[in-house]
């Protein structure tokens, strides 16, 4: 068979189901052995971009799953870059597939040629240009032992055409994927670190990332539950542990964090973190995230040990491998009487929940986003997966909402890249077409990439899409308040074709409709719920993107730190009574 088809037979042994991309003359040949064996479902992109945030959620949406992004020759590569840095920033694995010139003329600045395993090499675990044809089976089977093995991460080949269009020996029905390699803690290792956590006081569990990678998260609850230790997750780890679960301890940072969450982390003598990768924007300054407690790490990359400040004890491990031997090890301690009750510092975390929030419920108009958030809340249930990326909107969205489960809040949480949404949440819709999926974006991060909701409309895929539009780079304005200036944000003008918007320029109803799909406008605070609950029946009946805007007053400041999180900037008047935060977990109670 030819090396494409060889290609795709093992993608199909591998587990690949799906796969998104845009085909051209380089890539063409692969194609073709797509279409001929069967089993693999294409979604076409509109953008090659697009193709690789949608591999991404896609891989995200489940356990095991490997999204596979392809595309011809040249800029489809370099498009695709940008995807591949997300993907490696976050630890996701996601296979890029591009076509590339023939061998013969790699040197000679053939049309589309461009060293594209060199450009991706800083951004893949590992790039590959294939210039041998029997060759093809190996370097797709230790890719996808790669981008399984140790930290998780995206790998590209690159296949000039004359490689893939070769005839080789290939049985496919001998085919095995390579044994999958994660380090393991040792049960010394556990002991030592339960032995820190029971010298102290007030301890945390840090639940990152990994643990969701790893499809731990029902192991760190256990553990946690027996040890009687409140968890604070990371914006990565965000529904491991349910928000309404007792030993949630709120999240933590200068951005996406709770007020109690904070104050909880600050209060506390000893951090035991799984799976995390101690982000700047969680931690904030060093000195005052790590003064007056011991830490413990554990992480899948030895190198990851160390790397952001050097902790008390560094574990290399599989979070799940870990977790295993930390159940194990409380278990025998709970039974022989040797755990400390926690009881107290835990029900001090939740009265801190219990009275330090942040106000939800304004009447005002044009709409406050808080408003747009609490009714978020109201609309959407525990089974809702949560897609966004980046802006005033993720942060205040990981302030407000609420997460129950693990794989339910779907960020781009170190590249961010404007435009990821509505291509990660069509990938994320693809692997879970029954799930109630709803992608929140400011109006910036919307026009990046919004020419990939076509491809909602041309291949069904259904989901709900919370627009709040202030006709502003918010979180860019906002940081532009230390320079003292407005430079460059402002995305107003009047549109002379939609008079009715006023100074908020895009018609994205217009726009959207004119893509296929279905948009609702809401301007008071009142239509929010019965847009939220309009959107979800248009999506189920037409099967497409709906899109919900929100408009937005044009200026608001979200609460964030620059530097530390002890000195968070409250901008709103913050809630007082019940009524202010009406979604809250806990109800407000008296401080």
């Amino acid at each position: 068979m030819t090396a494409a088809r060889a290609a795709v037979e093992i993608l199909k042994r591998e587990g690949v189901s799906n796969a998104f991309g845009v085909p051209g003359a380089a890539i063409n040949p692969f194609y073709a052995a797509l279409k001929a064996s069967g089993g693999v479902h294409h979604t076409l992109a509109r953008h090659v971009e697009g193709a690789s945030h949608m591999a991404e959620g896609y891989t995200r949406a489940r356990p095991g799953n490997i999204g596979v992004c392809i595309g011809t020759s040249g800029p489809a590569g370099t498009d695709m870059i940008t995807g591949l840095y997300s993907a490696i920033a976050d630890s996701i694995p996601i296979l890029c597939i591009t076509g590339q010139a023939p061998t013969a003329v790699l040197h000679k600045e053939d049309f589309q040629a461009v060293d594209i395993a060199s450009i991706a090499k800083p951004v893949t675990k590992a790039a590959t240009t294939v210039l041998e044809a029997a060759q093809v089976p190996g370097v797709f089977q230790r890719a996808f032992h790669l981008m399984r093995t140790g930290r998780p991460g995206p790998v590209l080949i690159d296949l000039p055409i004359d490689v893939q269009l070769t005839e080789i020996e290939f049985d496919p029905d001998l085919y095995e994927p390579l044994p999958v390699y994660k380090p393991a803690a040792t049960r010394k290792q556990i002991v030592r670190a339960l032995e820190l956590l029971n010298e102290s006081e007030r301890p945390l569990l840090v639940a990152g990332g990994g643990i969701i990678n790893a499809d731990a998260s029902e192991l760190l609850v256990e553990f946690a539950e027996l040890t009687g230790v409140p968890v604070v997750p990371t914006l990565m780890g965000w529904g491991i542990i349910a928000d309404d679960h007792e030993l949630n301890a709120g999240m933590v940072g200068l951005q996406t964090s709770h007020r109690y969450g904070n104050a909880n982390f600050l209060e506390s003598d000893f951090v035991l973190g799984i799976g995390n990768r101690w982000a700047n924007r969680h931690t904030g300054r060093l000195d005052v995230y790590t003064e007056g407690r011991k830490f413990v790490h554990v992480d899948i990359e030895p190198t990851q040990l160390g790397k952001i400040f050097a902790p008390d004890l560094g574990i290399a491990s599989d979070a799940k491998a870990a977790l295993e031997l930390f159940v194990e090890v409380a278990r025998e301690l709970k039974a022989a009487g040797k755990l400390k009750d926690r009881s107290r510092w835990a029900a001090s975390t939740q009265e801190r929940r219990a009275t330090l929030q942040r106000r939800t419920h304004f009447d005002n108009v044009p709409l406050k986003p808080q408003r747009v958030y609490e009714e978020m809340n109201r609309a959407f249930g525990p089974e809702t997966r949560y897609v966004t990326t980046i802006g005033l909107s993720q942060i205040a969205g990981a302030q407000m909402l609420h997460v129950y489960r693990p794989r339910h809040w779907i960020n781009c949480g170190q590249a961010g890249p404007l435009g990821w949404t509505i291509p990660a949440a069509l990938g994320v819709a693809t692997a879970d077409p029954d799930g109630s999926v709803v992608a929140l974006s400011g109006d910036y991060d919307f026009q990046f990439m919004l020419e990939e909701l076509a491809v909602g409309a041309q291949h069904r895929i259904p989901y709900v899409h919370v627009l709040v539009n202030n006709s502003y780079l918010g979180l860019i304005r906002q940081a532009q308040r230390n320079f003292d200036i407005d430079f460059q944000v402002n995305l107003e003008f009047e549109n002379l074709n939609s008079p009715e918007l006023g100074v908020y320029g895009v018609d994205h109803v217009k726009v959207v409709e004119g893509l296929g799909c279905k948009a609702i406008r809401v301007t008071e605070p009142d239509r929010l719920l019965p847009a939220f609950e309009e959107a979800k029946k248009l999506a189920a009946e037409f099967r497409v993107p709906v899109v919900v805007e929100a408009i937005l007053e044009r200026v608001t400041n979200i609460a964030m730190s620059g530097t530390d999180i002890a000195s968070v900037n409250e901008f709103e008047d913050i809630a007082t009574e019940p009524s202010h935060a009406p979604t809250a977990i806990r109800p407000l109670a008296a401080s």
